[in-house]
């Protein structure tokens, strides 16, 4: 285990090139200054959590002040922050989708921007977050490629102007423990941001790009200025940042944030560039914040639809009319489907994606996000074509009051059917997890007839199919039509019939590697377990995230008896 100046790592490759001396100068520095709020944080986030779940005490907004009363603008956003069409994200530390992402689509056009992302698509260990320095790096000084020894194929970054990069590291609630300083685990969100300012910074910097930056699961306006206070004395304490232009989206996919966007962007002040509407963490926030209430039981997550959810439509044309009202930019969701064989799978999912491009854009949205290069046309298309035609928001468009905030239970059924869909893709994303992958290509409806492509789905995704599972254990729902009580037995003879199909379906695939399929096998077997942990957690209001465990704490509880 490699040692400098009191911090000790794991020895992953490409780690000694990044943390350097002059490295853990800055790092030590911006940790010993920034941990103490850090520490504050968790505990307030872990008081609200409480108030909600244990004293019908949910969010709600905070009184007025010079963020809601004064007239203010955000600092002068970059010209590239504001051109309309997609964003293309993945995990950055996977290099060959990174350079996929850096290069054209089918079309021959690349994406506006490029979202590298080490936070929920990513694997959550210290090799993803070196991996993400290094190839951020890479891509800046225009170096960046890839060998595929086992596909025999080469990776490398075609010429021309890229897209800009936003980065996102992971967030305030998560340690990195194979990387201490003075024998304890260091702030997984101080250590990533941190790397991507002074390495990937730098030679940013040097080109005479902006640093940009989405920052994840942020909960209040103290957070918000939590950032403006690091990066201001990042460039106070590193020399190529003192000129540099830094900025900062926020994703609004906390309950507690969405009552303060407007105070969240006045706190970022001269780093404020914007907000994003983030939909599956914010449903599982919601869900999180609402579990102990038995008024709240929401149907299947499958039908709840932003477009036609008003309470949660409403939400986001808040965030559009906060960004409209303080000059900022607006930025929307993601398109998970991924690209099928069967071209009337495409079609399908094209429609679904541009009828979603066309209401975000119709809102006010600038951008969205695309999972897979091949629907980024489709997906950047309504914002270009409503932009090219002169549209502009309304004037009420850009009034925050206009749209109040109220947290109601979406219109639907709740049925065994979602809660099975719920625990396939449960089972599904975590033995991606389980093999170093943070977002992974689930077809929850694998095996059943109609057009369904397979989606790209991330951390979110599970933890929303967790909070739904274990608030129809909590309150005994019934399933509408067959009258079936959740309760754990139910919900585990669902995970195991699900892995079952599952292992049925893998074993009808050709495999010419019997250890490999083995392997997989075990897994699968080891996810169902760590499923059942995950929901036990949380019907006792234990929301602790996935990416909170080592590979070694989820060993151990597959490891172990069943959690119920």
């Amino acid at each position: 285990m490699p040692t400098v100046d009191n911090i000790t790592y794991a020895p992953v490759e490409g780690a000694a090139e990044l943390f350097t001396p002059a490295f853990c100068e800055y790092f030590v520095h911006m940790h010993d200054t920034f941990l103490p709020r850090v520490a504050a944080f968790r505990v307030a986030r872990g008081q609200a959590s409480h108030r909600a779940t244990r004293e019908n005490q949910p969010p709600t907004s905070p009184p007025a002040s010079d963020a809601t009363t004064s007239t203010w603008q955000v600092s002068t956003v970059p010209a590239e922050l504001r051109k309309p069409g997609i964003e293309i994200t993945g995990p950055v530390s996977l290099t060959s989708m990174f350079i996929n992402a850096l290069n054209p689509g089918p079309d021959g056009v690349r994406a506006e921007g490029d979202l590298d992302d080490d936070e929920d698509s990513a694997g959550h260990r210290l090799v993803d977050t070196v991996l993400a320095a290094l190839n951020r790096l890479r891509a800046v000084e225009g170096d960046l490629t890839y060998h595929d020894e086992a596909r025999g194929r080469d990776y490398a970054v075609q010429d021309g102007t890229l897209p800009f990069f936003m980065h996102r590291e992971r967030g305030l609630h998560l340690d990195e423990p194979e990387f201490t300083l003075k024998g304890a685990p260091v702030s997984a969100a101080i250590l990533g941001t941190a790397l991507t300012l002074f390495h990937a910074g730098r030679a940013q910097a040097a080109a005479g790009q902006g640093i940009y930056f989405y920052l994840p699961k942020m909960e209040s306006a103290d957070e918000a200025a939590f950032w403006r206070d690091f990066f201001a004395e990042s460039q106070a304490r590193l020399d190529h940042l003192s000129d540099a232009t830094i900025r900062a989206i926020p994703l609004v996919e906390s309950l507690p944030a969405v009552y303060q966007m407007e105070e969240i962007l006045y706190a970022l002040g001269p780093y404020a560039a914007g907000l994003n509407a983030a939909r599956w963490d914010l449903k599982a926030s919601i869900l999180e914040f609402v579990l102990a209430d038995p008024e709240q039981v929401w149907p299947d997550r499958f039908g709840v639809d932003i477009k036609t959810t008003d309470f949660i439509s409403n939400i986001f044309r808040r965030l559009v009319a906060v960004c409209l009202k303080h000059g900022a930019v607006a930025i929307g969701g993601m398109a998970t489907a991924l690209p099928s064989r069967d071209e009337e799978v495409n079609v399908a999912a094209a429609a679904a994606i541009r009828a979603d491009k066309e209401w975000e854009a119709a809102q006010g949205f600038l951008r969205g996000w695309v999972a897979h290069i091949f629907h980024m046309d489709v997906a950047s298309a309504p914002f270009k074509t409503l932009a090219d035609s002169g549209w502009t928001p309304t004037a009420a468009m850009a009034e925050p009051d206009n749209y109040p905030i109220e947290i109601k239970r979406p219109d639907g059924k709740v049925t065994l059917e979602g809660t099975r869909r719920n625990l396939r893709t449960l089972i599904e994303y975590i033995e991606g997890w389980l093999n170093g992958r943070g977002a992974k290509g689930i077809d929850s409806l694998a095996g059943k007839p109609g057009l369904h492509p397979a989606l790209m789905e991330d951390l979110a995704t599970a933890r929303i199919s967790v909070a739904q599972t274990a608030q129809r254990i909590i309150h005994s729902a019934k399933d509408v039509e067959t009258g079936d009580v959740h309760d754990l037995a139910l919900v585990k003879r669902i995970l195991l019939s699900e892995e079952a199909d599952i292992l049925r379906l893998l074993g009808e695939e050709t495999s010419t590697d019997s250890a490999m399929h083995d392997e997989t096998v075990q897994r699968y077997r080891d996810a169902t377990k760590v499923s059942m942990q995950w929901i036990k957690n949380y019907t006792g209001f234990d929301f602790r995230s996935l990416g909170s465990y080592t590979r070694d704490d989820l060993a151990a509880i597959a490891a172990a008896a069943d959690a119920f």
